[in-house]
């Protein structure tokens, strides 16, 4: 038995020193390359796992879950922090439309490509919608730190992609509870349950995330402050924890505690002290996740499957890229007279749809629990995170030029 829980421990540490270094090798690649560093981890899993199967884990072990599952929320609770709710007084009602209606509409034009052309049952076609309807701020910030984007553009795009990261997460646990349930659902009990799990994620995020942020930022009572990048870490996880423990999304829970640290100042608590220690902590934590989750996604990539649906899964991501995005676009934008979009803004936003590690990690998930077609799921999740980041996030800059939305010289756009 002790032989065992030895073997396991190396197993696990040879997969963290051996994955981390391939993924700081292929992330200097990518910078050399001047390609976005998820891209380049995928081509690294796919190099040690399936060429030279020198990483064979099982996307349903133990160590693969536990990672997509912290890493998930680590990501979540930052793309939180990151975003200023001062800053979306005038944008406010194109985010949330992108952000909850535009997620379903997204949802809904790929489930219902991927049931005509790949020949998925629907309710599995509305699992792949759902898994790969979010955006993905770790991809977009990046390049928005290349290239000074109008800050009205960019606080929007970089809020729905944080929002969305959390509405997409609640919905495919929905949808999955449905197939996995077996139980039939109707449209009303389905969008209470969906209502019931991200309120109660909201709530729960709340109270812990405002718990711990008192403790910490409170310039009094703040006996934490020494600890502030340790009491992020047990916010954003103790967050998941609590969500997931009382039945809610855990994902939406540290989502929002990650809001409430990010906006301190509107609860009159401060930590500007450690806002460097805590932005430069944050920041390599989440790049450790990408790698791991990234690089072990591209291990995994089926190849037999993707060369089995390539065509009918990439005719799915073309409409998801070409149809489902404009579409969600102009329905969260025409609506808001306030912010005043313009055409080139817009188009802006039509090319600038990047899928990344909450897909990632979702369609991981979903194979870990063994759910049916997962393997046709995760090979067309893995093509949509390539195909998107190479086209969409590779020309990002390319396109804000000619589309003149860059920041006037005078703009803030930091």
């Amino acid at each position: 038995m002790h032989n065992e829980v030895g073997e396991m421990i190396h197993h696990v540490l040879f997969l963290l020193i051996f994955i981390l270094g391939m993924g700081m090798l292929f992330g200097r690649l990518a910078g050399w390359l001047k390609l976005p560093d998820v891209a380049l981890f995928l081509v690294a899993g796919m190099i040690i796992g399936q060429g030279l199967h020198l990483v064979t884990e099982t996307s349903s072990s133990f160590t693969n879950q536990f990672i997509l599952t912290l890493g998930s929320a680590l990501i979540l609770f930052d793309g939180g922090r990151n975003i200023r709710l001062s800053g979306l007084k005038k944008v406010w009602l194109t985010v949330t439309l992108l952000s909850v209606p535009g997620v379903l509409i997204t949802c809904a034009v790929v489930a219902f490509a991927a049931h005509w052309l790949l020949g998925l049952p629907m309710m599995y076609a509305v699992l792949l919608g759902a898994i790969i309807s979010s955006t993905d701020p770790a991809t977009l910030i990046p390049v928005f730190k290349q290239i000074k984007i109008r800050t009205k553009v960019r606080e929007t795009v970089e809020s729905e992609s944080a929002f969305n990261d959390a509405t997409g997460s609640i919905l495919t646990f929905s949808v999955l509870a449905v197939i996995m349930g077996g139980q039939a659902v109707t449209l009303s009990s389905g969008i209470m349950d969906f209502v019931k799990t991200a309120f109660g994620g909201i709530l729960v995020g709340a109270v812990v995330g405002l718990a711990l942020a008192f403790i910490s930022g409170h310039l009094k009572l703040g006996w934490l402050r020494d600890y502030a990048t340790i009491a992020l870490v047990v916010t954003a996880v103790g967050a998941y924890w609590v969500g997931d423990s009382v039945g809610v999304s855990g994902f939406m829970a540290t989502f929002t505690a990650g809001l409430i640290w990010g906006n301190m100042d509107l609860f009159k608590l401060h930590l500007e002290d450690k806002h460097h220690e805590i932005s430069h902590f944050t920041e390599n934590i989440t790049v450790i996740m990408r790698m791991l989750i990234f690089i072990l996604l591209g291990s995994q990539v089926n190849f037999r499957v993707i060369l089995a649906n390539f065509w009918p899964s990439l005719a799915v991501i073309l409409i998801f890229m070409l149809i489902a995005r404009p579409l969600t676009v102009l329905a969260s934008t025409l609506p808001d007279r306030k912010a005043d979009w313009k055409r080139n803004e817009i188009a802006f936003m039509f090319w600038v749809r990047e899928t990344g590690v909450i897909p990632a990690a979702l369609s991981g998930m979903v194979a870990g629990l063994g759910v049916k077609y997962a393997d046709v799921i995760a090979s067309v999740t893995f093509l949509a995170v390539l195909l998107t980041i190479l086209l969409q996030a590779g020309t990002t800059a390319y396109v804000a030029r000619r589309l003149g939305i860059e920041a006037d010289a005078g703009e803030d756009s930091g």
